[in-house]
């Protein structure tokens, strides 16, 4: 069993900076895959980034060169810092871990970024 615990979110101006982390709980390697996705209201969940050892991390087109996907095994936990956001940026984000084939999800944090 793996449970997910987000904080980090908040309301911030355009071209602001937010970090979001992630504590994990429970039997995680750190080639399991982690990492952040998000849902803007009326839209569809979609990842923002994800990072396993022994992988290059992967960053959603939008946010590439803007976020950075980071991971402390010895904590469990993995950081999404988020720098120039954008209003667009503004979404329910959640943190998500595929551990021996199953995919667990955190309760989600709220970012807003105001124009």
């Amino acid at each position: 069993q793996v449970q997910l615990v987000e904080s980090g979110g908040g309301l911030v101006q355009a071209g602001g900076s937010l970090r979001l982390s992630c504590a994990a709980s429970g039997i995680i390697f750190s080639s399991d895959v982690m990492g952040w996705y998000r849902q803007a209201p009326g839209k569809q969940r979609a990842v923002v980034a994800t990072i396993a050892s022994g992988r290059n991390p992967y960053y959603a087109d939008s946010v590439k060169g803007r976020f950075t996907v980071s991971r402390d095994n010895a904590k469990n936990t993995v950081y999404l810092q988020m720098n120039s956001l954008k209003p667009e940026d503004t979404a329910v984000y959640y943190c998500a871990a595929l551990v021996r084939g199953i995919n667990y999800w955190g309760q989600g944090t709220q970012v807003t970024v105001s124009s």
